[in-house]
């Protein structure tokens, strides 16, 4: 009967059966040896990558900086200055705050735009059902 080889563990099981093998695979010692051949493995391709981006930044073909910045874009001083939403243009950070596929309403508000918002009441006939009409809302005191 033919022996099986493991390559992880340099070895040979006693037995070339099914469950030989799942108990030679599910023991601590060949686990260990499959997670340290992956880890040099991975080491292998890390160290690879930095040799080829040394070699590269040395023969010219990276630039010294990380991150390069693109060259700036002129403008035609006739023309008029682009407008939030035109095309080219990169939205405000604060669009970015929103879920995908909705868009921003403009800038956030103002704590005083917010509060004249929250004070403002609307026309009769407007209110929702089960609110009473505005003559009926107790006005807040100012003392």
């Amino acid at each position: 009967m033919p022996k099986y080889y493991c390559d992880y563990c340099d070895t040979y099981l006693t037995h070339d059966s099914p469950s030989v093998r799942k108990t030679h695979c599910q023991g601590r010692k060949h686990k260990e040896n499959v997670r340290d051949y992956y880890q040099k493995w991975m080491e292998e391709q890390a160290q690879k990558l930095i040799d080829q981006t040394t070699a590269a930044f040395k023969s010219g073909k990276m630039p010294n900086t990380p991150f390069p910045m693109p060259a700036p874009r002129l403008m035609n001083p006739n023309m008029a200055p682009p407008r939030p939403g035109m095309p080219g243009m990169v939205p405000p950070p604060w669009a970015f705050a929103l879920p995908p596929g909705i868009r921003h309403l403009g800038p956030p508000p103002n704590p005083a735009a917010m509060t004249a918002l929250m004070t403002f009441r609307p026309p009769p006939g407007m209110m929702p059902p089960g609110v009473p009409p505005p003559s009926a809302m107790p006005i807040p005191s100012t003392e």
